[in-house]
């Protein structure tokens, strides 16, 4: 059996961050990532992220029929691969608000206010434009405008700011509403995942071990303590690695629930039904989950300037060549350049967010519609449907259940339904009236009803690939599953730092919030080596 000091099972956003700051310090580390190495130009030219979605490099998770939303089915791609979802998503640079992380406090997660957190993603961030009380300049996770800017991207700009909708040049300073480009995690045309940049910086240390295609399937646990973990490469038999010092877990919010269980670590009951002896009963586990939904408002444009088709034949082999030669052009772009965060209740607060793409997009499991055009993709910031994440069997290689209880609280479709009339407001406002020749979905008709507003969301949400809190932070063992020092509740040597920890979900995008949140265990960590 091998040893190191610390075991990390997961190879994303938040893994390879915390084996730079272990590595680092002086630690033997092993990274251990279910998928391959993150080689493919499609995840490093901006661009072309959305050809990595639904190949070997990410996981394909299917959530159970949601009644609530016409008994529909969602894939939620997850990142399966070095950087995991930083090597795969669409870059955007988010971190939430001031009030979410001081509502986290509020719950109990002491030392997670804002005034907390705030130099913690400035110490991690290292912005192209921006610095001053709100940004950092000499981290490791690159922060860029993007250099491409499509037309209908501008074009959405212009027309929020004729419905009244400010103009925000910053999402992540003193105030996050209003419309505008979004920060992209980019650094010269190339995408900044936390593979390409805090991995990259300590992979030829001797201290560091990485195994790829590599799949835990317990974490080992001896009289109360986490020494280490058994996974399996390929097909090939189970390999045992111990931990002096830690187990860290980094899974993402649907594998590692499902790793806590299959380790003994869960709703006893649950876990009894599989024939499996509760370690320990933290019956939060796969509890309390929480994700992004949004529905598209889509608009055909009277001329074919959308994206559509750029990726084929003469068009592919220029925006090729510029790419190559100057790293600049469409290729540099992550496609969702622009949108903003608006409040449809005028209480003050962005209730949704707005992803524009500049075409017809559809999703992982629905075609996009034909021909030219755009899509404002709105979404809910803060759900109230708490969904739960179980184990379909003892096999490691099975997938779990999901039940994301989408749209089951009313508040998130009404939410969607103001959304999608301010969408619709937009669509129509004279920068977007210029360009668009009608509106396609949800209806070409400018008065239409809230039933057949609340029809359409039903019929088209989509997750916005942001699972989080099944295992969640907070000071109770009945309602949470870690400490605000992310350590397993009873459970010696075993940590968990990804966006399973939240409490609730933050207003925006998750892979910047997943980064403070590995940043902080490392701190966590190295505060009790101390």
């Amino acid at each position: 059996m091998t040893q190191f000091d610390y075991v990390v099972a997961g190879g994303g956003s938040a893994g390879c961050v915390v084996v730079n700051r272990l590595v680092k310090a002086g630690y033997k580390v092993l990274l251990i990532e279910a998928g391959p190495k993150d080689d493919t130009m499609f995840i490093h030219m901006p661009g072309t992220f959305i050809r990595v979605l639904g190949t070997r490099r990410t996981w394909q998770y299917r959530c159970e029929p949601q009644a609530a939303a016409a008994h529909r089915t969602m894939i939620i791609p997850q990142g399966r691969t070095l950087g995991g979802g930083s090597s795969v998503n669409a870059m955007i640079y988010i971190r939430g608000t001031q009030q979410d992380y001081d509502e986290w406090q509020e719950q109990g997660c002491t030392g997670w206010g804002w005034d907390q957190v705030l130099p913690v993603f400035k110490r991690a961030e290292a912005n192209q434009r921006l610095s001053g009380a709100y940004h950092g300049v000499d981290g490791l996770l690159t922060v860029s405008d993007v250099r491409y800017r499509h037309p209908l991207s501008l074009a959405f700009v212009k027309a929020a700011q004729e419905t009244g909708i400010a103009y925000n040049d910053d999402f992540n300073g003193e105030q996050q509403g209003g419309a505008g480009f979004y920060q992209t995690t980019t650094y010269e045309g190339r995408r900044a995942s936390t593979a390409a940049t805090y991995l990259a910086q300590v992979l030829n240390n001797p201290l560091l071990t990485v195994a790829t295609d590599c799949h835990v399937c317990k974490v080992l646990i001896e009289h109360g303590v986490a020494t280490g973990v058994v996974y399996r490469k390929g097909s090939g038999s189970e390999i045992t690695v111990r931990a002096t010092k830690e187990v860290i877990l980094a899974a993402g919010a649907l594998a590692t629930p499902k790793l806590l269980m299959l380790s003994g670590i869960g709703p006893a009951q649950h876990l009894s039904s599989f024939g499996i002896t509760p370690i320990k009963d933290l019956p939060a586990v796969g509890e309390h989950y929480q994700d992004h939904l949004e529905v598209p408002v889509y608009g055909r444009t009277k001329q074919p300037i959308s994206l559509l088709g750029q990726d084929r034949g003469l068009n592919a082999l220029k925006h090729g060549l510029q790419y190559q030669l100057f790293k600049t052009g469409l290729l540099t772009s992550n496609v969702v350049e622009s949108g903003g965060f608006m409040d449809t209740t005028g209480e003050g607060r962005p209730d949704v967010q707005f992803h524009v793409l500049p075409v017809l997009a559809g999703d992982a499991d629905r075609a996009p519609l034909a021909g030219h055009g755009i899509s404002l993709n709105v979404c809910f910031l803060r759900p109230k449907s708490r969904g739960k994440i179980q184990l379909r069997s003892t096999n490691p290689l099975d997938p779990i259940v999901l039940d994301g209880a989408y749209l089951s609280h009313d508040d998130d479709v009404q939410t969607l339904i103001r959304g999608v009339k301010l969408a619709r407001k937009i669509l129509r406002a004279p920068s977007l009236a210029k360009v668009i020749e009608r509106e396609l979905l949800p209806s070409a008709a400018e008065q239409l009803s809230d039933a057949a507003i609340e029809e359409h969301v039903r019929l088209y949400a989509k997750t916005v690939y942001h699972p989080a809190c099944s295992c969640r932070m907070g000071n109770s063992e009945l309602n949470s599953v870690v400490n605000p020092r992310l350590q397993v509740h009873g459970i010696a040597n075993l940590r968990i730092c990804d966006a399973s920890v939240m409490p609730d979900l933050i207003s925006g995008n998750t892979n910047a919030p997943v980064i403070m949140i590995a940043e902080r265990c490392a701190d966590f960590i190295l505060q009790d080596q101390a």
